[in-house]
C-alpha cells in the first residue's frame, strides 16, 4: 500500500471520483450561469455554500422542486454513497451564507430549512412526484436522504 492514498470511509468516492464530479460540476455550473438550466428532464439550479472545514466558496449544481407561491425551492441529497452529500453539511455548518443561482440570474440568498417529519413526507412526495427516479434511488439507499426547503430572504 503505498503512503500517498488515503484513507476513506466505505461507501464514500475516492480521489479519481471527486476528481471527476468536481469537473462535472464545474461545467454544469458553466451552463448554468450561461443560461441553460435543465438536464434530463430536471430544473437545475447553483447551491453557493461555504466549505465547513476550509471555510471556502462551495457551488453545487442540483436539481430543484418548486414548493409553493413564495419562491421556495426543495432540493434534495441524493447521490449513491453511505453518507450525505458535502454540501449538505456546508449548509448546515453555515446556513446564513447559502445562495442560489437560478440559470443567467445573479445569486440570491437564502435561508435554509431542512425538513423532518410531516413536512419532509410533504416534500417527498413533490419530489417523487416530479422524479420517480430519485425515489428509486432512495429505496436501494440505506440512509433517508435530507430534504431542505431553500426560503429566498
Amino acid at each position: 500500500m503505498t503512503q500517498n492514498k488515503q484513507d476513506r470511509k466505505p461507501g464514500t468516492p475516492g480521489a479519481f471520483s471527486r476528481w471527476m464530479q468536481h469537473k462535472a460540476n464545474a461545467r454544469t455550473n458553466r451552463k448554468i450561469r450561461g443560461g441553460r438550466g435543465h438536464l434530463m428532464g430536471m430544473d437545475l439550479l447553483i447551491l453557493n455554500t461555504v466549505g465547513r472545514q476550509s471555510g471556502r466558496p462551495r457551488a453545487n449544481p442540483l436539481a430543484w422542486f418548486a414548493d409553493g407561491d413564495d419562491g421556495a425551492r426543495l432540493i434534495v441529497g441524493s447521490g449513491g454513497g453511505s453518507q450525505h452529500p458535502d454540501w449538505h453539511a456546508n449548509l448546515l455548518a453555515h446556513p446564513d451564507q447559502v445562495s442560489i443561482e437560478l440559470p443567467g440570474e445573479a445569486p440570491v440568498p437564502v435561508t435554509p430549512h431542512p425538513l423532518e417529519g410531516a413536512e419532509r413526507d410533504r416534500a417527498w412526495e413533490i419530489i417523487a412526484t416530479a422524479q420517480p427516479r430519485i425515489a428509486k434511488y432512495q429505496s436501494k439507499s440505506d440512509r433517508t436522504y435530507p430534504v431542505v426547503r431553500l426560503i429566498p430572504r
